[in-house]
């Protein structure tokens, strides 16, 4: 497993320990949850979480633009990913981003000159916006971060589209990863974005020719140029933005195959349909997995930690919300005190006020976790400070040390 050069400030004393100790003694299919006690508290965190390899990637890169090039204006075309207290701290280095999230100019293109530097963020980038950065001379090969499992997704694509089949994208059509797909997709044929299975079902009204007219209203600006679905959903091969809750990707897949199978029959179906299981991101699988084997617990509630608007993170939050109150915050400062917490709703997409979350009994079971782009440093400061509401102090040299000894 390659090691990455990170600032020290994103580890963590105790989790990321805990979390190296696992991978150095237990095989990678152990998915059983971490448990440890901090005085009468019981704590659990999943096997995986936190910094993915594409995260871990993205920022070395990052930071060693940083430290080589002191002189220079240094630009990030959008979030480097999708956590505040990174993005953040990049701006305090330095780092200029041109665009927000949602793709609203920051900084005018007319601004970026050759001899600046612009780097690629992890959820990769249109190809429009490479042929911008061609026209200025910029350089990107050496400052492209792109997540190697997003552009095993656009390798796919290409692979689809060689063979004839419409890409659908399972994605969320606001996500950067999602447009930079989109974009590098439809340039070999014809391409459209799905976000769940409501719009699925939608779709296969077009292919079962249940439906003529619409489409253009129910998919707009999610299609690619001349998209005709009387004829470009004859032949399709799903894909998927790598943060998507990967039992929807299956699902959405496994319901593709049985409109075909009316549309076609059993014995010609597979023909319309290309086998795209494989461009699941292993680190959104597992991260995923880890958290249904941590439902199972009797826990009295979980804390996830995360961006508000980490894909990859809200994703775990569904999972979790469903078995026991969930609390999904950006750092330590959104617990306010033992009884208040400032917390993201998913579905009404916006924080919340939340009074008497912690159960009062010292023996409580406490789950905390956090996406794929949230450094361990943060997990730990939140886990010290749930303790304290308690009076308990964490003696990280005993919990490690036990666990040395398994």
């Amino acid at each position: 497993m390659r090691n990455f050069i990170l600032p020290k400030y994103y580890k963590s004393d105790l989790i990321s320990t805990l979390k190296s100790i696992r991978n150095t003694q237990e095989k990678r299919n152990n998915f059983s949850p971490t448990k440890f006690k901090v005085g009468q508290l019981t704590f659990y965190i999943p096997r995986y979480f936190g910094f993915c390899f594409g995260v871990k990637n993205a920022i070395e890169i990052c930071y060693k633009v940083i430290a080589e090039n002191p002189k220079k204006n240094i630009y990030l075309l959008s979030e480097m990913i999708h956590n505040p207290n990174v993005n953040k701290d990049l701006q305090e280095n330095g780092v200029k981003f041109i665009n927000d999230e949602k793709g609203n100019t920051i900084i005018p293109w007319r601004k970026i000159k050759k001899e600046d530097i612009v780097i690629i963020p992890a959820f990769g980038t249109t190809i429009e916006n490479l042929q911008i950065l061609k026209s200025k001379g910029i350089q990107t090969e050496k400052f492209d971060t792109t997540c190697p499992f997003v552009t095993k997704v656009w390798t796919k694509s290409d692979q689809l589209s060689s063979k004839n089949h419409t890409v659908i994208i399972h994605g969320k059509p606001e996500h950067e990863e999602t447009k930079s797909t989109f974009s590098h997709a439809q340039k070999n044929g014809p391409t459209i974005i799905i976000k769940d299975i409501k719009e699925a079902k939608k779709l296969s009204e077009y292919i079962l020719d249940n439906k003529k007219i619409g489409f253009s209203s129910e998919f707009k600006n999610r299609f690619s140029k001349k998209f005709n679905p009387n004829h470009h959903l004859r032949k399709i091969g799903i894909v998927n933005q790598t943060t998507m809750l990967a039992e929807e990707t299956k699902d959405i897949t496994h319901f593709f195959e049985n409109i075909m199978k009316i549309k076609y029959g059993e014995e010609y179906y597979k023909a319309h349909i290309a086998n795209t299981r494989d461009t699941l991101c292993y680190a959104t699988n597992e991260n995923q997995i880890s958290t249904h084997e941590i439902s199972k617990i009797n826990a009295d509630l979980s804390i996830i930690v995360g961006g508000y608007n980490s894909s990859n993170t809200s994703q775990l939050v569904k999972i979790c919300e469903k078995k026991f109150p969930t609390f999904f915050i950006s750092s330590e400062e959104k617990i306010i005190s033992e009884k208040k917490i400032t917390h993201f709703n998913i579905n009404q997409k916006k924080e919340i006020v939340t009074e008497g979350y912690l159960p009062k009994h010292k023996n409580a079971n406490i789950i905390i976790a956090s996406g794929a782009s949230c450094p361990d440093s943060i997990l730990e400061r939140v886990l010290e400070k749930i303790c304290s509401f308690y009076n308990e102090e964490i003696n990280k040299k005993s919990i490690i040390e036990s666990f040395i000894k398994k």
